[in-house]
């Protein structure tokens, strides 16, 4: 029907385009966001710091070494955290 009356043209399907198009722009911005987050975020598992996780333990059980040999930690709490460190 011609005049501005009924549905137009589009009918239904301009609803579906228009949430389609947000979609659309919000997958871009929250892929863009994800990016972003992981390029500045540190994940432990990474050993992003340059700890025990990137080298294999091997620094904090020197570390760990290093307190007991000038006497921090107890002779029981050492070889507790080592076996924990071993794991």
């Amino acid at each position: 029907m011609m005049g501005g009356w009924g549905p137009g043209m589009m009918g239904a399907f301009a609803l579906f385009w228009g949430l389609l198009c947000l979609l659309v722009v919000a997958g871009i911005i929250g892929g863009i966001a994800f990016l972003i987050r992981g390029a500045f975020v540190c994940r432990h598992r990474h050993g992003c710091r340059g700890g025990a996780a990137a080298n294999g333990g091997v620094a904090a059980l020197k570390l760990l070494d290093e307190r007991y040999a000038r006497g921090e930690i107890q002779r029981e709490e050492y070889l507790e955290k080592r076996g924990d460190l071993e794991k």
